[in-house]
């Protein structure tokens, strides 16, 4: 009698915890929708919707962000800056922020679905800024034909050694990311993102107002976990098909690297692609780490402007 009434209380308990689990996370999502709804307009292509803001007037930039985050990553402090001069079109990447995911989550998938949706509204011929993933999107455009030129910001570009962190590697199986990501975007605090978020601007402070204009609660969204892991985990494979055709980009790139980020060392990412890039140069930030956009906005929109003239 005791080994069914146990497996009985098992399966009472574990029904019990993903009817909590899941009320909990569709209570998350829904508050952190009504906190950060859509900023910008909706394009359609191809079925996707696709999230975007475009201001400003002059050449046309497209900024591209990075991992987890959004748009508003981007409009934070950066493209306020740049839109007396240029016309800056943001767009929250495929599967984040308010835009569809795309039924493939690769690099030129995501490439395409933007660089199509854009060309909807007049875009056509964009300089592209990429941080971090953005970068390797931007990359992924390039490789398929387009931008004016590349401006890279602690990119993604190159194949690294070694393994992701625990949390990719959890998600990187179907039953892993069944169960991990509904538990995540439950549970996790908001001080678990705090320090995620420290971790990353490291050694740099975290910008004042930066984590709630970001709406991190948008992160932790169940299918923006699911597609964020997913996006992640392929993105080694893709860069190292990726590097062999870097040598024939001819186009304007510049570089911009923090010589402290941890996230996307530069050792292995900037420093080798710029000896791979025939037209590329490479702007070193001393003791900057994974998000001079931010931290260190100058050399950034210097490195955009270089781009622009060459």
């Amino acid at each position: 009698m005791i080994l069914p009434k146990l497996t009985a209380s098992l399966i009472i308990a574990t029904l019990a915890l993903t009817g909590v689990t899941y009320w909990r996370a569709s209570a998350r999502e829904a508050a952190a929708l009504a906190a950060h709804p859509p900023t910008g307009s909706f394009l359609t292509i191809d079925g996707l919707r696709l999230h975007f803001e475009i201001s400003g007037s002059g050449p046309d930039i497209v900024l591209i962000h990075g991992a987890s985050g959004s748009l508003r990553d981007m409009t934070f402090a950066l493209r306020d800056r740049l839109t007396a001069r240029y016309r800056v079109t943001v767009v929250d990447r495929p599967g984040l922020g308010h835009s569809d995911r795309v039924s493939e989550v690769s690099l030129a998938a995501q490439a395409r679905a933007i660089k199509a949706g854009l060309a909807g509204i007049g875009v056509t011929d964009p300089i592209l800024v990429g941080q971090s993933y953005g970068g390797a999107v931007a990359l992924a455009w390039a490789l398929d034909g387009g931008p004016r030129a590349l401006v890279l910001v602690g990119a993604a570009s190159m194949p690294w050694p070694g393994k992701l962190d625990p949390w990719y590697r959890l998600t990187s199986t179907a039953v892993g990311r069944a169960l991990a990501v509904p538990l995540a975007s439950a549970f996790v605090p908001q001080s678990y993102v705090s320090a995620a978020t420290a971790a990353v601007f490291a050694p740099d402070p975290v910008p004042l107002g930066y984590e709630d204009w970001l709406g991190t609660p948008l992160i932790l969204r169940r299918d923006t976990l699911a597609t964020n892991t997913a996006q992640i985990n392929a993105l080694r494979a893709e860069l190292v098909t990726m590097e062999p055709r870097y040598p024939g980009l001819s186009l304007p790139v510049e570089l911009v690297h923090g010589s402290a980020d941890t996230i996307v060392p530069l050792a292995i990412h900037s420093r080798p692609l710029a000896g791979l890039l025939p037209n590329a140069t490479l702007t070193v930030i001393d003791g900057a780490g994974h998000m001079p956009h931010h931290t260190h906005s100058d050399v950034v929109i210097d490195a955009i402007d270089r781009a622009a003239l060459r």
